[in-house]
């Protein structure tokens, strides 16, 4: 088993990439699993089960910091 970290920059890139593609804001905590899906794709995995857990609306504020929104 092989675990994973996500930065704080790479959490945020990932939750604006799914905002992007989807129109989900994730919350915070579910960001960081986002972040590591590039990684898994360079690795050569086709598909991941994530499940998003929180509301994205109540980070709002350190998305908007964070990101320049």
């Amino acid at each position: 088993m092989e675990v994973l970290r996500a930065s704080d920059a790479t959490a945020l890139e990932g939750a604006k990439a799914l905002c992007e593609s989807e129109g989900i804001l994730p919350a915070l905590e579910s960001s960081h699993a986002l972040g590591v899906l590039p990684h898994l794709a360079s690795l050569g995995l086709r598909s991941v089960l994530l499940g998003l857990s929180g509301r994205g609306d109540k980070d709002l504020a350190t998305y908007q910091a964070r990101l320049g929104l």
